[in-house]
């Protein structure tokens, strides 16, 4: 298990294979012990990879990206997945990340989670957000976005 630092909230530990492109780690809360999966998967561009990430369904062995867990822990978990992009990065260096969340809530979620972040954040990383207009700009507080793409500085 491994704990990185980079973020400020508290943060699950997690294990990851060689390629630290897959994570796992898990959610301990008012619903039980949920088992959570981050996957970094590799996209038709070069050196672009999509976040991939929610519970672990045992009965499809993959990840379910729309269950709400509502385990109490979110602002535990979503720094648990910052964390990772830190080890992901290190062994990837010249990645660009692609993040959405599987529903507009969800999104919303991760902007909320990347602007009470953005100080630490931006020590280490560029951080963009996708437009409604369909174009990427540095990301800016209070506006609204479809998609993010985070790369090392």
């Amino acid at each position: 298990m491994r704990k990185k630092r980079g973020v400020k909230n508290e943060k699950y530990l997690y294990k990851s294979e060689d390629k630290f492109e897959f994570f796992e780690f898990y959610s301990q809360g008012t619903k039980g012990v949920i088992k959570k999966v981050i996957e970094y998967q590799p996209t038709s561009e070069p050196n672009i990879y999509n976040l991939a990430f929610g519970d672990f369904d045992e009965k499809t062995n993959q990840i379910n990206d729309m269950t709400v867990t509502n385990n109490g822990d979110s602002l535990k978990v979503l720094a648990t997945v910052a964390s990772t992009i830190y080890a992901f990065i290190e062994k990837h260096p010249n990645s660009w990340i692609v993040a959405t969340g599987s529903t507009d809530a969800r999104t919303r979620l991760y902007r909320m989670g990347i602007t009470n972040n953005l100080v630490e954040i931006s020590k280490d990383f560029y951080i963009f957000g996708y437009t409604k207009a369909e174009v990427w700009e540095e990301f800016v507080v209070g506006n609204d976005y479809d998609a993010f793409l985070v790369t090392k500085k």
